[in-house]
């Protein structure tokens, strides 16, 4: 029985050894470290075509697996952030900065948040002011005799 607890109690040391062994951070798909952090700042840059909502670090589609490693490539070839930036941008154009420059192909992305939150602001104004007016606006004499007429069958007993 003691024997039966000692190995149960042994493999779940060498078990739990091995999960700590197999749980090491993935390592880089470069060799060089410093190449991969370049690697990952630059993608942090730039947007995913196919996510648009997210990095191309971030994502895990296969078009940003290979503008990593055209990155990377780049960076091997000893082109700087801004070179490749530019290669980037040539080639997918401005939507592919994530963060795209204020230009006048670009102003529409950035002012058009605010020019629709305008505009509603706008419509919201008109719509409580015509309302407002449409409460106090005074009867017509139509609309006032045919009122005095319903309030007068509600006061007489049927």
């Amino acid at each position: 029985m003691v024997e039966r607890c000692l190995r149960t109690l042994l493999a779940l040391v060498l078990a739990g050894a091995m999960g700590l062994a197999a749980a090491q951070e993935a390592k880089p798909m470069a060799e060089d470290p410093v190449l991969e952090a370049k690697v990952m700042a630059i993608a942090e840059e730039l947007r995913c075509l196919v996510c648009q909502n997210e990095t191309i670090a971030a994502s895990h589609a296969d078009l940003a697996v290979d503008l990593r490693k055209q990155i990377r490539l780049q960076l091997q070839q000893g082109r700087t952030q801004a070179q490749i930036l530019d290669f980037m941008v040539q080639r997918y154009g401005d939507f592919v900065l994530y963060r795209p420059p204020l230009k006048s192909s670009t102003w529409l992305l950035w002012g058009g948040p605010f020019l629709l939150l305008g505009v509603a602001l706008l419509a919201l104004v008109l719509t409580v002011r015509r309302r407002r007016t449409q409460a106090t606006a005074p009867l017509h004499a139509d609309d006032a005799e045919r009122a005095r007429r319903l309030l007068a069958e509600e006061k007489s007993p049927s």
